[in-house]
């Protein structure tokens, strides 16, 4: 058996998130199939996120918070976290009002500053 060589870099799969559409308002006793969803994308994907579109969710409110802060736990416990994608402004402003910190499709990722960094002091200004 003879193997050969083949010019240029190999060829890659990407692994692309799993997706999970979020369409109309989401009654209470249909969270926990999305939580069970949300689980198994994670586990057939591979990937650790689940991005859940909820451009179509319905109007923002407690209720999508809620249901929002079920799935970033579930994915959270399954080792994983979700990513919302076309979200609502009013969405967005309750989920920070709650702070609830969920990740946004196209936004960098917030990460915490590096350890043993600290910033520059002006002279005659204390140091904290």
């Amino acid at each position: 058996m003879s193997c050969q060589a083949v010019a240029g870099l190999p060829l890659v799969d990407a692994v692309t998130p799993a997706v999970l559409v979020l369409a109309g308002p989401v009654a209470r006793d249909e969270v926990p199939g999305l939580c069970d969803d949300v689980r198994a994308l994670l586990r057939r994907s591979g990937t650790r996120i689940v991005v859940c579109d909820v451009g179509g969710l319905g109007p923002p409110g407690l209720a999508a918070v809620d249901l929002l802060a079920r799935l970033e736990l579930t994915a959270r416990r399954a080792g994983g976290l979700i990513r919302l994608r076309d979200p609502d402004p009013v969405l967005r402003s309750l989920l920070r009002f709650v702070g609830l910190r969920i990740q946004m499709e196209g936004e960098v990722e917030e990460r915490e500053p590096a350890l043993g960094v600290e910033e520059e002091v002006e002279p005659g200004q204390p140091s904290v």
